[in-house]
């Protein structure tokens, strides 16, 4: 029987942002590639587009031949153990596409195998593509596509040996890809930040975790508007640290020295982060690389103002700004759904580039909320139950299979 490859790839700028699809079908025998297909979706999250990329190319091999053997190639591992049955399928939006892909081919003749993303780089590129059309106002046609044949080289890689029935090359733990518009994401991160109520179906085996990238997260220590509880932003004065707050940058500093394990040191452009960070880097002998991404949520109107004082003054904006993560603060401030897609690219690009390292990223009380909150798949309304405290240290470990794990939360146990 005739067996056919389908690699499949699909991502999101900004997840979710305007995403695509890429597919390939491939000749197992001569590593030929067959067909290609990518489309540019609009809006919508990575999943949504990787599982598009998925039905994309089994349709595509059912045209060429509907009794082939499919073996489908994703360097998705969250696609992979869904479809293979292994993990339960529990987000709203995941399921009909998973049930249209069942639905496309005979159960018997599909099988699935997880790929590092190196052995997708033509699924990956063709998706990417799409992307870019989209971006320009234009739907992907083959003429536009510079996509190469890697596709085929890695189905070659992977046909069994002859006179075996086992491949040459086993599937290594998964790592991060950089998408070519410059915006680096971590795939299998990301879709456990999407899908993060996705769990192993009882009874599978448990993920290959691997070597973590471990973010410390530090709120700056006090300023002299931190203990009179007044909003502070970056739209407002940008104050700098208060002696207490230097003293407690110190004793952060003297913590994680002892500590040893910090590699990297990346602050907000705010001053009292990057004073924070200036002192624990001294300590450590590090450099300090700033990142706009991790600055705080702009608060417009009521920047320098107590809860109290903007609950008198906007008591409808302040409503709303308390039952909408869209809402925004009077005067043109940034609402916390704004501040998730911002500090969710950071935390992509960051990842990317310091794979496997823990690297202390200095910030303020709404990002590092927000990325204790997706690593949990907590809602937005979460970020009104967390407590952090000036100076305080949070972890949170990021795994290349797409689990995140909080490991620390508001330990403030280097102030006492």
């Amino acid at each position: 029987m005739r067996e056919l490859i389908v690699e499949a790839d699909g991502g999101s700028r900004g997840n979710p942002g305007p995403a695509g699809y890429g597919a390939v079908v491939i000749d197992a025998a001569t590593g030929e590639t067959l067909a290609e297909a990518a489309e540019y979706l609009g809006v919508t999250t990575n999943n949504v587009a990787e599982y598009s990329g998925l039905v994309a190319g089994l349709r595509a091999a059912r045209e060429l031949d509907p009794t082939a053997t499919v073996r489908v190639r994703m360097d998705s591992k969250l696609v992979v153990e869904q479809m293979s049955g292994r993990w339960q399928i529990k987000h709203p939006a995941m399921r009909p596409l998973a049930a249209e892909a069942r639905s496309i081919l005979p159960a018997d003749q599909v099988t699935y195998e997880w790929i590092p993303r190196a052995e997708n780089k033509h699924a990956d590129r063709l998706a990417n593509e799409a992307m870019d059309a989209g971006k320009r106002g234009e739907q992907w046609s083959p003429s536009q596509s510079t996509a190469d044949l890697d596709a085929g080289r890695a189905a070659k890689q992977a046909a069994p040996v002859e006179g075996r029935g086992e491949l040459r090359d086993q599937p290594q733990p998964a790592r991060s890809r950089t998408t070519p518009a410059g915006t680096p994401d971590t795939d299998d991160i990301r879709a456990a930040r999407n899908v993060a109520s996705e769990t192993p179906a009882a009874g599978a085996a448990p993920p290959d975790l691997g070597t973590p990238t471990t973010f410390v997260l530090l709120r700056h220590g006090e300023t002299p508007l931190t203990p009179q509880k007044r909003f502070s932003g970056s739209g407002g004065s940008d104050p700098a640290l208060s002696d207490t707050g230097r003293d407690q940058a110190d004793r952060v500093a003297t913590a994680l020295a002892a500590r040893g394990t910090v590699q990297d040191v990346i602050s907000s452009p705010l001053a009292r982060c990057r004073e924070t960070a200036a002192i624990v880097a001294a300590r450590l002998g590090l450099d300090v690389r700033i990142e706009d991404g991790l600055r705080e949520t702009d608060f417009g109107a009521w920047e320098g103002l107590t809860f109290a004082e903007v609950r008198e003054r906007y008591p409808d904006d302040m409503s709303a700004w308390l039952s909408s993560p869209d809402a925004e603060p009077t005067g043109g401030g940034e609402s916390f759904e704004a501040v998730a897609h911002r500090v969710a690219a950071t935390r992509d690009k960051l990842l990317a580039a310091h794979t496997g390292r823990t690297v202390l990223l200095v910030s303020h009380v709404t990002p590092v909320k927000t990325l204790v909150r997706l690593a949990l798949g907590a809602p937005p309304e979460a970020l009104f139950r967390m407590e952090l405290s000036a100076a305080s240290l949070s972890v949170v470990a990021y795994y290349g299979d797409g689990n995140a794990s909080v490991r620390l939360l508001n330990d403030t146990s280097a102030l006492r």
